[in-house]
This record gives structure tokens, sequence and C-alpha cells, in this order.
């Protein structure tokens, strides 16, 4: 989930700013609208102060992307379909697949919810973890190669990986089981898979984390799990995605960003529900 390129840099920074500042004014004007009452002339002052405080969270977003010459790896199109699941799921459970220049954004935009970062990459993550101290992160480790893909994917075609459970119990080989307890134990309202390395034949490829979040969404108590998935273009991403998060399940994508809405697949109306629709 590190940078990838920097095209248009002046520009797109611009972008982010305004994408920020309008943010923030849509979180203040919501949370002055919800909390409104009538008030007396002379509460006024108090009633102003609250208006103008920026909530800190957004505050140090703004600092960071005024002052630093890196922006975020997703373009403002494929930012602000995330932007539009968040308003209406935030505060709400946020798992991130991967750190980037991105993060203290993502965080920013579940404001008042739980955003949790997961990294592979310790000397990555300190690095971040120094400049972002307020972030949520942990240290995960993959044991798979990306050239191993064709061969997940065959496995993954068994019948002990069509079954829907907690991924700590699967018998398929795609699952993994040595995350942090927590990943298992959140109920995820939203899910951004941007990690781990997986391009230029290298890395631990993200086969195994797909799968794997594909079942934290099906095995969810209720409700639904909105899903995004990050460079579709690549050949992993796009048929792991597809084959393990379901075709039935994209709603959209944009630009190199694939969106799904998972159901539980544990409530009584879908207790019948195949693995793919």
């Amino acid at each position: 989930m590190k940078s990838k390129n920097q095209p248009s840099l002046i520009n797109l920074k611009l972008m982010v700013l305004s994408f920020f500042f309008l943010l923030v004014l849509y979180v203040i004007l919501r949370s002055n609208y919800s909390s409104f009452q009538p008030i007396r002339r002379s509460s006024y002052p108090s009633f102003l102060s609250i208006c103008n405080k920026i909530p800190p969270s957004l505050a140090t977003s703004l600092v960071h992307y005024a002052t630093t010459n890196v922006t975020p790896q997703q373009d403002l199109y494929e930012l602000s379909r995330t932007l539009r699941v968040l308003e209406k799921k935030s505060p709400c459970n946020f798992l991130v697949f991967g750190l980037g220049f991105d993060s203290l954004l993502w965080a920013s935009l579940n404001h008042r919810g739980r955003t949790v970062f997961l990294e592979d990459d310790k000397n990555w993550m300190k690095m971040v973890k120094k400049q972002m101290p307020s972030l949520e992160i942990y240290h995960v480790s993959y044991e798979t190669d990306i050239k191993q893909a064709d061969e997940l994917l065959y496995k993954g075609k068994s019948g002990e990986c069509k079954v829907v459970g907690d991924p700590r119990s699967s018998k398929c080989p795609l699952a993994i089981k040595n995350f942090p307890s927590i990943v298992y134990e959140i109920e995820w309202d939203v899910i951004m898979v941007d990690a781990p390395v997986g391009s230029y034949n290298r890395g631990p490829g993200r086969m195994n984390t797909i799968y794997t979040v594909g079942l934290l969404a099906k095995n969810k108590e209720d409700g639904e799990t909105d899903v995004f998935v990050h460079d579709i273009e690549r050949k992993v991403e796009d048929t792991f995605s597809r084959a393990f998060l379901c075709d039935a399940y994209i709603t959209e994508e944009i630009g190199r960003l694939r969106h799904f809405n998972i159901p539980s697949h544990r409530t009584i109306a879908s207790s019948h529900t195949p693995f793919c629709p």
C-alpha cells in the first residue's frame, strides 16, 4: 500500500486538500445540525465556540497533508467512493490491509469509529507510526508467494473452501489463521484490501487475504460488509476478488477500485445461500 507513483503531484495534492476542507465542513455542519437546540441570546458565545472547533483527527489530517509532499495512492474518484460508504456507516469498524500515505485519511473519514491497519513490513510500520502515532496498527505476516496464485485458485475450488465460518477453524488452505485476534473478533462494517505487495511477480500476493476477507464478511453475525479491493487491473486482485468475494456482490468499479457489498450468510434468510450466489 506504499506509494506506487506520484503523477501530477501538485494538482493531486490540491484536490486532496480541497477534498479535506469539504469533509471538515460537512462534519461540522452535520454535527451542529444534529445537536441543534433553540438557544438564548446569552448563550451565543459558547455555542459559537463549539461550532468553530474542528475534530482533532480531521485537524491533524489537514496539517499532515498540507505540510507534506506525498499524496494518497488512490485518486479522487476512488477516494470519493469509499467516502460515500463511510458517510453512511461511520462511526463504524473499518479494517484496512496495508499502510500508506492515505492511512491518516482513512482514520479521519471514520471519525469517532475504529480504524485498524494491518501491515507486514516492520520498518515501514515503524516509520508510519512515528509520523502518525494516533493510528492503530498491527503487524502481520504472510506465508504465500504470488507465484502460487494459480495453484491456490485451483485449491480454492474445493468443497472445504466453500464452507463459511470462522477462518481460524477453516480447513481451506487459503484461510489465514495467524492474524491478531482482533481481526476475527470484531464485526467489520468496511474492509479495504490494498496489501500485501503483489506486483511484478514478487511479494506474498493478496490471494489468501482476499479469501479470508470474504469469510470475515460472510461469517458476520448480521448485516452487510462493504469490501473494497484496490489494484483490480492486476490478475490476482481481479481473479480472486471475483471468485471469493463473488461477482454477484459487486456494486461498482471506479478506476482501479472494486466495491463489493457482501451480506451475512449466517442470517436465517440466507442460511442456505451458496458461497457465491
